[in-house]
């Protein structure tokens, strides 16, 4: 009956809180017995005519007294309730929160971002009416209609076996249900998720859709996901009202049947009027509570369907995590082989090395893996095969926390939080005063925009989207600084932004160089000119590697780019002059004058 012992035992604080609930539940029954009771043994006094204000007055009191305790138990268990959803809340979210930690980065590679959020949310959300409303009511469901057996057991037995008879029909459609419910609220969420995962796709790349005026094509997409989520919606709605006119009818049978019974008593002379007035007032009584289990079934299934995938997040695999200090030492790796797919290699026995206090380079162009090194270097990437070193101490081995102190990764994408420019500084380094954090700034250039806005307190939107691109990166690369690591990775940095936010950050870099280990990946090869190696990646491999002028003298992959890179910037600044001199009319015709 939709008990998940997994699930409560995660939870295990809610415990004490159902448990509670269930109390205060009972406790507002057996008052409602009492004053049941004490108002039919009045009904039965009046029709005798033996009624005398004593009795009148306490019946009253019983009554009044029999309100005020419901009424404090009904805000007790209110208030347990609360506090079980909150408990809920507390631990799953914490719990899928460690459990993104320990996955890291490559969480993307195994669960959706979306599928993420909605089950954090809204799943977490579906849990909180699970344990503050289901499972109180389930329990309280097989306590009270027991607690009404025995009792009217001295009233009239009979019609307590009728009315005791008819209860577990309840359950029993429940049951009946279930199966199919199951796997109805499984495809439902299937599709919310395959639905806000579209959404989510389509709200991020608004701009581009936009741009290509492919919208349209993304909405219709949008459409059918969206109509396929109304009908599964529809059958869940519909299977929702089914059961609980099922569920109506056993109730109100049930209720009638054991009133039947009760007249059918009072008829034979088996019972006294007052007797008969309780059973009717109190039949209803048997159902309630398993007809409002039945109306939270709906919910509990949801909850059910959601737990599953909170647990499918939590039970995936996790990379082996080291438990050594990362000691400072030079990087090295030797016949490093990986891949996303099995059947597809991204790195094909990469043997690099890059000492303590040098400045290593590594180039190539588009998807020859540069990125993926980085990676792994970062412990994003685990699966890979080979030796990776730093110290002399296996990456595999070395702890999580220990290597994010000793690596500082810099990438064109550095995500720049919601809140302030000292709020981003900080996590840099969170001891560090305005005048450290001032002193950064001014090494990126970034200190005079800063200083003609807001200073430190300057806001930031969403990955700091207020600011420039330049800007976005000479902000990174200060927190980068605030940090202070050994080793310093900078993963295509200067993508993408202006020549003068480019020359500033590579003059930055360089600076560093000189007192940090610097791991510099650029597809613009005139930045890695002072590198003391540079290493040529093509298809995954190490093509070639030595400092500029040698790998110029080899004539190979790394002089052939660099022919390339320099004709087009040639090319360009000829360009120019050629408009500038205003030689021909036309840009057209500049580029068919200036042309080699």
């Amino acid at each position: 009956m939709m008990l998940n012992k997994r699930l409560i035992g995660t939870v295990p604080e809610s415990r004490k809180y159902i448990a509670g609930n269930v109390a205060l539940q009972w406790c507002a029954l057996a008052a409602n017995i009492a004053m049941m009771g004490a108002v039919t043994g009045l009904l039965a006094s009046l029709k005798q005519g033996s009624i005398d204000t004593g009795k009148l007055l306490l019946t009253a009191a019983i009554a009044l007294l029999a309100v005020a305790v419901r009424y404090g138990c009904n805000i007790g268990a209110a208030r347990m309730s609360f506090l079980s959803s909150r408990a809920v809340k507390k631990t799953l979210r914490s719990a899928i929160y460690d459990k993104l930690l320990r996955l890291g980065a490559s969480y993307s590679e195994q669960i959706k971002t979306s599928e993420i959020v909605q089950v954090t949310v809204e799943g977490v959300d579906q849990l909180e009416t699970y344990f503050g409303a289901y499972l109180p009511q389930f329990f309280y469901a097989m306590l009270a209609p027991l607690t009404l057996f025995l009792v009217l057991c001295f009233v009239n037995i009979p019609s307590a076996i009728v009315l005791l008879v008819c209860v577990p029909m309840i359950p029993i459609a429940i049951a009946a249900v279930q199966t199919w419910a199951k796997k109805l609220l499984s495809k439902y969420w299937g599709q919310y998720t395959a639905l806000g995962d579209t959404f989510l796709e389509n709200l991020q790349g608004l701009t581009t859709l936009k741009i290509y005026q492919a919208d349209a094509f993304k909405n219709d997409e949008m459409n059918r996901e969206a109509e396929k989520f109304r009908k599964i919606t529809m059958k869940v709605l519909t299977m929702q009202l089914n059961s609980i006119t099922i569920m109506d009818l056993i109730a109100y049978g049930g209720a009638a049947l054991g009133v039947i019974m009760a007249a059918t008593q009072f008829c034979g002379g088996h019972i006294d009027l007052g007797g008969c007035l309780l059973i009717i007032l109190l039949a209803a009584d048997f159902f309630i509570p398993m007809r409002q289990l039945g109306s939270f079934f709906h919910i509990a299934m949801n909850g059910m369907a959601a737990s599953d995938k909170i647990f499918h997040l939590l039970d995936l695999p996790e990379p082996p995590g080291g438990h050594m200090e990362c000691p400072c030492g030079a990087i090295q790796c030797r016949s490093l082989h990986f891949s996303y797919e099995p059947d597809r290699e991204i790195l094909h026995g990469i043997d690099l090395e890059v000492p303590a206090g040098a400045f290593i380079s590594l180039v190539g162009e588009s998807g020859c893996g540069k990125s993926t090194i980085s990676s792994i270097l970062m412990g994003r990437n685990k699966g890979y095969s080979g030796s990776v070193t730093i110290g002399g101490t296996e990456l595999r081995d070395i702890c999580e926390q220990s290597l994010m102190e000793h690596i500082t990764y810099v990438s064109h994408q550095s995500y720049l939080f919601r809140g302030t420019v000292r709020e981003n500084l900080l996590m840099g380094r969170p001891d560090a005063e305005d005048e450290i954090l001032w002193t950064v700034l001014g090494q990126v250039k970034l200190d005079a925009f800063l200083k003609a806005e807001q200073g430190l307190d300057t806001p930031l939107t969403e990955c700091g989207e207020n600011l420039s691109g330049g800007q976005r990166q000479r902000l990174a690369l200060a927190r980068a600084l605030l940090h202070d690591s050994p080793i310093y990775i900078f993963d295509e940095a200067t993508s993408n932004i202006d020549v003068e936010s480019e020359n500033d950050i590579m003059e930055e870099i360089h600076r560093l160089a000189s007192r940090k280990t610097v791991l510099l990946i650029s597809h613009r090869l005139a930045n890695v000119v002072s590198s003391d190696e540079i290493y040529v990646l093509a298809n995954g491999a190490v093509a070639e590697h030595g400092t500029h002028s040698k790998l110029l003298q080899a004539g190979g992959v790394y002089a052939a780019l660099w022919s390339s890179q320099q004709a087009l910037e040639h090319y360009g600044e000829e360009v120019l002059q050629c408009k500038n001199e205003a030689v021909l009319p036309s840009w057209q015709d500049s580029l068919v004058l200036c042309a080699p």
